[in-house]
């Protein structure tokens, strides 16, 4: 969430922020309204204090002199005053919590360079990556590949466990295993470190990463315990921090995150996003800094240059887009995405997200780091370095060969013994 000194000092800023966004300004305005009633009630209270403090003095004064009946008539006076404050101790605590529960709903400010549009629509073309593969045949899509090698069970999986999951079988599971450990050692190589998160959070956790009225649609909940399956490990990665000063000196933390993603998914899809491209249960390989406000934005290219530079080591043809104003979520103060050519179906789809997120989801998990002045939130980023099924999905498509069976990108050739071509499995 934005710092509530942005509200006191700056909402002429969050105001054009919402006016880019095509938003209305009633959350601003009742935020600062809240904040300014916050603030008196605890002013109220304070005089009080200082009014029940020196009503308190003249009890012991009263009982010096033997004047009982101004004794009792003080401390009644004193326990009057008790309860008001009490009562305006709750008054303050409710309006800040529904100020700040308010606050968690307005989203980040966007940053000067992101284009403004009404929907994806008005996403801009950042860069143009490979060649675009060119085939003496109809290309085939991903899912008449994978039944005609046999690589994908749907149906099986559907099953035992229900629509949008899937086993992956013989050299196409192979090549997932590869572009894992691939995407692993690309990153250590850069100075990454790798961290296998937990594959559950709390809701305060979550609450801190995403925000939940937004997102809980597509989370997994696990009852009665009260966890979230983790969407990404973007997020437990990000949350590892929370509540805790972080010594400068360990400014950025630069992580690569490995582990599986559960997402519901909900909602109608076209017929790209069939077979394993949109699916409940994946594996993802995330790129995750928290950083020096100073430095987040070198960072944020950073990130984006790491996974320009590993699609491109995989010899895949894909575009890079900045997100328009309309398309932008509430978390980020500006995003790439990275689209993947599908020649099957004559698309570019996403295949990375990469964000800046600046302070907005340290002031909610209330991380920070150590200033000379006192402690200041850090700034938060991550991008997608590979989700492994629509990695594949891309490479499948891409790399297709006339017979139906798939050439292997030759960066990943060493990670499935030097083979050259992923073969049908025999079952």
């Amino acid at each position: 969430m934005l710092d509530m000194r942005m509200f006191r000092d700056h909402a002429d800023v969050i105001r054009a922020d919402h006016a880019k966004r095509g938003l209305t300004t009633e959350n601003i305005d009742r935020v600062i309204e809240l904040d300014s009633a916050w603030k008196k009630a605890r002013y109220d209270a304070d005089q009080l204090r200082k009014e029940r403090n020196q009503a308190a003095r003249g009890i012991a004064e009263a009982k010096k002199e033997g004047d009982a009946k101004s004794a009792e008539r003080i401390i009644s006076a004193v326990a009057e005053l008790g309860a008001n404050i009490e009562a305006l101790g709750q008054r303050a605590d409710d309006l800040e919590s529904e100020r700040d529960a308010l606050r968690m709903r307005i989203p980040n400010v966007l940053h000067d360079a992101v284009p403004v549009g009404p929907d994806s629509t008005g996403n801009t073309q950042h860069s143009l990556h490979g060649e675009k593969p060119k085939f003496d045949f109809e290309p085939r899509t991903h899912n008449e590949i994978a039944e005609m090698n046999n690589w994908v069970e749907l149906a099986r999986a559907a099953k035992i466990t229900g629509s949008r999951f899937y086993f992956l079988k013989g050299d196409l599971a192979r090549l997932e295993l590869a572009l894992q450990q691939f995407g692993v050692d690309f990153m250590t190589a850069r100075g990454y470190t790798l961290v296998q998160p937990p594959s559950m959070m709390n809701r305060r956790a979550y609450e801190g990463v995403t925000d939940l009225a937004d997102f809980e649609t597509v989370m997994y909940d696990v009852q009665p315990d009260g966890y979230y399956l983790i969407a990404t490990s973007e997020h437990p990665l990000t949350a590892l921090y929370m509540d805790e000063v972080i010594e400068p000196s360990l400014l950025p933390l630069k992580m690569v995150g490995s582990s599986p993603c559960f997402r519901r998914e909900v909602g109608a899809h076209g017929q790209a996003d069939k077979g394993i491209w949109r699916v409940h249960q994946f594996t993802k390989i995330e790129q995750v800094v928290i950083s020096h406000p100073d430095d987040s934005w070198d960072c944020h290219e950073e990130l984006l240059a790491n996974a320009v530079d590993m699609w491109n080591a995989l010899g895949l043809h894909f575009e890079v887009v900045n997100i328009c104003t309309g398309d932008m979520g509430t978390i980020a103060a500006r995003k790439y995405d990275l689209e993947a050519w599908l020649p099957g179906v004559g698309e570019y789809k996403e295949v990375v997200s990469c964000s800046n997120c600046t302070d907005y989801q340290a002031n909610r998990l209330r991380m920070r780091y150590r200033t000379p002045d006192g402690n200041a939130a850090v700034h938060t980023l991550n991008s997608t370095l590979v989700a492994t099924s629509r990695a594949l999905v891309a490479i499948v498509e891409q790399c297709q060969l006339a017979d139906g069976r798939v050439s292997v990108p030759e960066g990943l050739q060493p990670y499935i013994g030097g083979q050259t071509v992923l073969e049908p499995s025999n079952w």
